[in-house]
């Protein structure tokens, strides 16, 4: 038990830390409760593990002044991955989740999804000068369905070469533990923690860009289904569109082809919408970037792409009541409050249900800052635990 107990007094103080920056021993024992004697014992066994160290001071009124411990940052590493088809990107952040290292590679014609994550893991590590056997976890942001119960991109439009087995290559490629996400989930990740769901428990993030898809966070954990498959709301049957049937038969066809709500909402298909609605514009968020900026004259667009949209918020609606629904994704963010005012009108009329629905707040890359999260997740964990 008194062993239990320390380590108790442990986490606490260590999750302490790491959520509210430099502290003084005083201020650990009374946000957690611990005498002084316990929490200066606690403070000792940390620093012995090399995990807290004195960063300051802190003035009193009387007496001398206080110590201020924080966590050594450099105690334990992770590294956070955004896999597209075109590009990988690498983060290395140390255990404060601060970015220490990036890079970016290119396949270059090489197919083998084991050499470019480590050419891009290896490269991040050097921009950061961290040793990739200093890294305590690794999450890989990948499109696609992740299998749950072996860790494998079951299928992906656009990485077709990842499949079955890459999850443990991977692994023993790096030498430690690998977990692959799916790219929207991540992306939900970083919304509940930095963006526009933070402290919301029930939310959607649709994200719509090159293709359409979809996070459900209930209860304040992701719900990824039996097989990883929930969320992918592109394949919704939708009248009068193609059904998306064998998709899995033809690993890499574009998005828009595949059937279902996607073929409506895809990069492709909103590009073909603009054009027919008199705008022009590198790629799809560039089209809906300059409706926005029309005024009146984008208007008709803008509420085109809305009420498809809203085909699939509302059925996701109906089923869920979510309550938030973040919009993501090149093409939501480019819409920004124009577009999520028409999604969230347009759902109104078709359901009993007025969700709301807002833009992404995450800055930057979503999916590498989800990607972080989940590793620091799990490198603290391993932490606590150890």
């Amino acid at each position: 038990m008194p062993r239990l107990l320390r380590e108790i007094n442990d986490r606490a103080a260590l999750e302490l830390l790491l959520a509210s920056g430099p502290l003084t021993r005083g201020q650990i024992g009374e946000m957690t409760g611990l005498s002084k004697v316990t929490a200066s014992q606690t403070l000792a066994r940390l620093e012995e593990r090399g995990l807290v160290e004195v960063v300051g001071e802190q003035a009193g009124n009387r007496g001398p002044n206080a110590a201020l411990y924080g966590v050594i940052a450099s105690c334990a590493y992770v590294a956070g991955l955004d896999v597209g088809p075109d590009s990988v990107t690498a983060a290395i952040a140390d255990i404060n989740g601060d970015i220490v290292g990036e890079a970016t590679a290119s396949p270059n014609g090489h197919d083998d999804p084991v050499s470019i994550v480590h050419n891009a893991v290896m490269r991040a590590c050097r921009s950061g000068k961290v040793a990739l056997s200093r890294l305590r976890g690794v999450v890989i942001g990948t499109p696609g369905v992740v299998d749950p119960r072996t860790g494998d991109v079951r299928f992906s439009f656009d990485l077709p070469h990842w499949h079955e087995g890459i999850h443990e290559a991977l692994a023993r490629d790096l030498r430690r533990d690998v977990t692959i996400e799916n790219d929207v989930n991540l992306a939900a990740i970083a919304e509940r923690a930095k963006g526009a769901a933070q402290g919301v428990d029930d939310f959607v993030l649709v994200w719509v860009g090159r293709g359409l898809g979809l996070a459900v966070v209930l209860g304040g954990r992701l719900h990824r289904g039996r097989s990883g498959s929930a969320g992918e709301i592109g394949y919704l049957p939708v009248p009068g569109v193609p059904l998306a049937e064998d998709v899995k038969a033809t690993p890499g066809r574009l998005p828009s082809l595949a059937g279902g709500l996607q073929s409506l909402v895809s990069s492709e298909a909103v590009t073909e919408l603009a054009r027919e609605y008199g705008f022009s514009a590198d790629g799809a968020a560039g089209c809906v970037t300059a409706a926005v900026a029309a005024g009146d004259a984008g208007d008709r667009l803008l509420d085109e792409i809305a009420s498809r949209l809203a085909l699939g918020v509302a059925s996701v609606c109906v089923v869920l009541d979510p309550g938030l629904v973040v919009l993501a994704g090149e093409v939501g963010q480019a819409g920004g409050a124009a577009l999520t005012s028409r999604v969230e009108e347009a759902v109104a009329r078709i359901c009993p249900i007025r969700p709301e629905v807002v833009v992404t707040g995450v800055e930057g890359n979503a999916v590498l800052r989800g990607a972080v999260l989940a590793a620091l997740d799990q490198a603290r964990e391993e932490i606590f635990a150890s």
